[in-house]
């Protein structure tokens, strides 16, 4: 069986004793491919050298997270840009990410989160790309968004989806997206093994957002992509088939997300 994380911080200071025994562990468990979201310009070094160091196996986004949209968002954008239009890493993005909207911490500047998130959706547009978007208590303002962007050229996942019925409903309905799974689908009071049950498995990924938001029995460590085995086997009982099935369904869904040549092969 494969697998993909399609949604990890592995670059970040909390892997910097043991990065590679890390993501060599994982690769033996099967987890084939580590897609890297981008957090802001104090992290792009760390996530190039990175991806570089393994080609085949981990896989960047450009993008500004909502939470680093700050005074100087316009010049952090700019850096954005150029990683996404100039390829000076020599790397190929396979998503614009991660961006979205989070008031959970502050709302002081959703006027300029929502403006950063039009100009990122509308770079990758222009460039074919998918989106990844996180949202964190602003669905409403995010579908707002998205409702007046979206067409068919647009795709993407809503990664570590924690919402309710109506709202993967809604994402769903825009008809180029997917929902990415992570460790609160194993929480024992999240309620979203509720939601997931209703879910087609076509419309689902699976992530760990590592070093954050480790599953049920970890919750509280360091997370890390190793435990994604642990969503997918919470996946599997939550939809009542087997964990090969999860891994077929899931590896096709990230396919069909980030890398639609190979669905061509």
């Amino acid at each position: 069986m494969k697998y993909t994380d399609t949604h990890c911080h592995i670059y970040t200071e909390q892997f910097d004793e043991d990065r590679n025994e890390v993501i060599n562990s994982s690769i033996g468990l099967g987890i084939r491919r580590f897609l890297l979201p981008a957090i802001d310009s104090t992290y792009s070094e760390r996530l190039i050298n990175l991806a570089s160091n393994y080609p085949n196996q981990i896989f960047p986004m450009f993008g500004l997270h909502p939470c680093s949209v700050k005074e100087n968002w316009k010049e952090e954008l700019k850096l954005v840009e150029h990683d996404l239009f100039n390829n000076s890493s020599n790397l190929n993005p396979v998503a614009v990410g991660e961006i979205g909207l989070d008031l959970y911490w502050d709302r002081s500047f959703l006027e300029q989160q929502v403006e950063a998130l039009e100009i990122q959706i509308n770079w990758a547009k222009k460039l074919e790309l998918p989106i990844v978007i996180h949202v964190r208590d602003a669905f409403d303002e995010i579908f707002e968004v998205i409702d007046s962007l979206n067409d068919d050229s647009l795709t993407g996942v809503f990664h570590c989806f924690t919402g309710n019925l109506s709202q993967a409903n809604h994402i769903l309905d825009y008809g180029g997206f997917k929902l990415g799974l992570g460790g609160v689908l194993t929480f024992k009071n999240s309620g979203l093994d509720k939601t997931i049950e209703q879910i087609d498995l076509r419309h689902l990924i699976l992530e760990t957002d590592s070093p954050y938001l480790a599953p049920h029995p970890h919750r509280g460590k360091r997370n890390e992509p190793a435990y994604l085995m642990v969503v997918a086997k919470k996946l599997a009982e939550v939809k009542g088939v087997l964990l090969e099935e999860v891994s077929r369904v899931t590896e096709r869904n990230t396919n069909e997300i980030f890398f639609p040549k190979q669905l061509e092969d």
